[in-house]
């Protein structure tokens, strides 16, 4: 018996999904100058680069932005230079979690008045509070500014996972409106898709095409900080309803994926390195980080290139 599923209907179906960041947003590095300071002008440069090159919007003072090497004057004036630099052309989200609820609710509200377009907010580190302090934690945050809420669920550096459930009470929240997922737990994040109208980001870029296949709304991308174009063409096809050329896609970045996310050092290390590389602002990373060795650059170019060759 043949079975016929495919129609007109689904043939031309598209991704639908809520995007109140956009689709493609980069978790941008923070520039630093040679001597460690914060360079403005570079994160500007970069920050023009990235959404002129397809970022909808840009994740700042993450953990790859270095936050918590980072002081809070210098997150408010990043949010303060790159607002100024993109002009409303993306949507700028900021970094405020801490380990301590009182500083992030004030660094959520200095993220509003510098212009940030809403805050993203990392499980408390160190103390693992169980999941009903985790809760009141996102809502104390999420009820101190006007300004919307990107839930960080990363327990691989937390050691607090966000759990499911709780991600769903907290839906109910009209100031939380989406997540970063590196949880790496693909049945989880979909459960919480077929229950919340929450935009759900991958936030680990080997989950980029997969996570946005199932319903969510797209990617933060460390790796976008240098293949911003060819992330945002895997996305593209996938929408555009191309599913082979957008899977063709995804494969072509994954080695230089796997060298970026998985091959021993953080990614901040290896996106500084690649943009220091491409003549783009970069510069040195903040102790305790070190720079990359020579082998590891050489091996970083190569492939890149092989992911933009094609």
């Amino acid at each position: 018996m043949e079975l016929h599923c495919r129609s007109a209907e689904t043939e031309n179906m598209t991704i639908d999904a809520p995007t109140p960041f956009g689709r493609a947003l980069c978790a941008m590095i923070t520039p630093f100058t040679e001597e460690g300071a914060l360079d403005l002008d570079g994160a500007q440069r970069l920050a023009d680069h990235l959404v002129s090159r397809g970022c909808d919007g840009l994740v700042l003072s993450g953990t790859t932005g270095e936050s918590p090497t980072t002081t809070d004057a210098e997150k408010a004036a990043l949010v303060e230079a790159v607002r100024e630099a993109v002009d409303g052309r993306a949507s700028i989200v900021t970094g405020v979690g801490t380990f301590d609820t009182r500083h992030t609710v004030e660094l959520a509200r200095e993220a509003e008045k510098a212009g940030a377009d809403a805050v993203l907010v990392v499980s408390p580190y160190y103390s693992r509070p169980p999941q009903d302090a985790l809760e009141e934690h996102f809502r104390t945050v999420a009820d101190a500014s006007g300004l919307p809420v990107v839930l960080y669920d990363i327990p691989g550096r937390t050691g607090t996972r966000i759990e499911p459930d709780t991600v769903i009470r907290l839906a109910e929240h009209p100031r939380i409106v989406a997540v970063k997922d590196c949880s790496y737990d693909f049945l989880g994040a979909q459960k919480v898709l077929s229950r919340t109208e929450l935009a759900y980001y991958a936030g680990c870029d080997e989950h980029n095409l997969a996570l946005t296949a199932v319903g969510g709304a797209g990617y933060i991308s460390t790796v976008a900080n240098v293949v911003p174009e060819q992330l945002r063409a895997v996305i593209d096809a996938l929408e555009a309803g191309d599913t082979p050329v957008s899977a063709r896609l995804q494969q072509r970045a994954t080695p230089l994926i796997e060298l970026m996310m998985a091959a021993g050092l953080p990614g901040t290390v290896t996106a500084k390195a690649l943009l220091g590389e491409l003549g783009l602002p970069a510069g040195p990373v903040r102790a305790p980080l070190r720079p990359a060795g020579r082998e590891a650059v050489d091996g970083l170019l190569a492939a890149y290139e092989e992911c933009v060759a094609g």
